[in-house]
């Protein structure tokens, strides 16, 4: 938007909501509200265009209705789609070419209120621009087929004030908008936004492990019921098997409690051809107000990764099991080497970055092997493996004093070297040549 059509935008603007008062004003004596339509039972996926005939049973015009009183209730005067997608595309088309006629009709006066008329004429000062790739996003469900929430991605704008978020509510067939949330004005020392509810803790914590943003994803969990293992597991998942968020319904609405909240996240592998997913708990305590991830089921997740990246076996896995307690990194070797794949390489480049970003955090490598080879042998491979690995970070940068290695050889074999008849198990053997990093945080 040029800097030249502002001033006339926010005229605009003011005009479309002052004709409004006026229609409201002058037939609201006299106007007679239509028979209420019948009910219909909404479907969650199927939609009606905007320019398809009204279903049957459902008159283009229906009769008016007695007058009940002298003031009929008040309706926002908002449009309404068909299409949730095409109704977000349309306001964030009004606001970069400065429509105010068409933002008014798409918003109605509920929407813009005058607190909100001239936040956007701040935003708008320098001109309000999307983001090329992803400038309209949908964020998720607030209510199961009934509301749901898009993201206007703001170019150019620092964090904390590059989003306007949409919340859209479904009547029948159609959709319209229920809320407007602008970022806070900068300038206010102690900007007046409530505490994030829980789909927006959702959704920031997994854009944070999207982007290998290890810090920022920490800042939405319970430290006391996920562990950094499964933050950094989660990070490396993403990144090595190539996942992204599906565009449509990334986050749906699993179950919704007083304090509890579950969703189900759905991403999809870079060709759009595979989709995954995986579950988050959100818990509100007590003692505050804000929402925080407790639990993260990653099964269904995993499995997609070991099909499509570890050859269908389930225990090749970056995450597994530590025997102490909680959740271990693990990175595989081939037989009788100690050299790392470039995966292997990709995925302890996500653990330096959380190691550098805290001098304090310290870890632990534990080397193993498979049974094969004497004893000897299979204790000093492992320290080898170990020692690797400890090298590969401290050359990215981590100081070896956050490093500790151990050697436990075959001793403590995930999968069993050999089958219940005696024979060899080669794939067993695979998942035992490892190194494992327990993120002792």
């Amino acid at each position: 938007m040029q800097r030249s059509k502002i001033p006339h935008f926010f005229l605009g603007l003011a005009t479309v909501l002052s004709l409004f008062a006026l229609v409201l004003l002058l037939l609201g004596p006299r106007g007679k509200p239509p028979v209420p339509q019948p009910h219909r039972a909404p479907s969650a996926e199927a939609t009606i265009s905007p320019t398809e005939p009204p279903p049957s049973g459902e008159p283009a015009n229906p009769p008016a209705a007695p007058e009940k009183s002298a003031t009929p209730a008040k309706k926002p005067a908002t449009a309404t789609t068909a299409d949730p997608a095409d109704l977000v595309n349309r306001v964030a088309k009004a606001l970069e070419t400065g429509d105010s006629a068409a933002l008014g009709r798409l918003l109605g006066t509920d929407t813009l209120d005058p607190q909100t008329v001239e936040r956007l004429k701040i935003l708008a000062a320098d001109g309000l621009r999307l983001r090329p790739l992803d400038g309209v996003r949908e964020v998720g469900e607030l209510e199961i087929n009934a509301r749901n929430r898009w993201a206007l991605e703001l170019d150019g704008q620092k964090p904390g004030q590059d989003r306007i978020l949409l919340d859209l509510r479904r009547d029948g067939d159609k959709w319209r908008v229920e809320n407007l949330t602008l970022p806070p004005d900068p300038a206010d020392a102690l900007p007046k936004t409530a505490p994030p509810d829980s789909l927006s803790v959702a959704d920031g914590f997994v854009q944070a492990t999207l982007k290998q943003d290890f810090e920022f994803a920490r800042a939405f969990v319970d430290p006391a019921t996920v562990s950094d293992a499964k933050i950094a597991g989660l990070c490396i998942l993403f990144e090595d098997g190539g996942y992204h968020l599906r565009k449509s319904k990334p986050l749906r609405t699993m179950f919704e409690h007083q304090n509890t909240v579950g969703y189900l996240a759905t991403v999809e592998t870079a060709d759009g051809k595979q989709n995954a997913q995986f579950t988050l708990t959100l818990n509100q305590p007590s003692a505050s107000p804000n929402w925080l991830v407790a639990e993260i089921n990653l099964d269904q997740l995993l499995a997609d990764y070991a099909k499509r990246v570890a050859s269908g076996d389930v225990y090749y896995s970056p995450l597994v099991k530590n025997p102490a307690g909680g959740d271990t990194i693990a990175l595989y070797f081939e037989f009788d080497q100690d050299a790392m794949n470039p995966r292997t390489r990709r995925q302890l480049e996500i653990v330096s970055l959380i190691l550098k970003a805290d001098p304090g955090k310290k870890l632990t490598l534990s080397g193993h092997t498979d049974a094969l080879g004497t004893e000897h042998y299979n204790d000093s491979l492992p320290a080898r493996r170990a020692e690797v690995v400890k090298d590969f970070l401290i050359q990215a940068g981590v100081a070896s004093s956050q490093i500790v290695t151990v050697a436990k050889g075959a001793s403590q074999p995930r999968r069993p070297n050999v089958t219940e008849t005696g024979q060899d198990n080669p794939n067993g053997r695979r998942a035992n040549r490892r190194t494992e990093i327990y993120l002792d945080f």
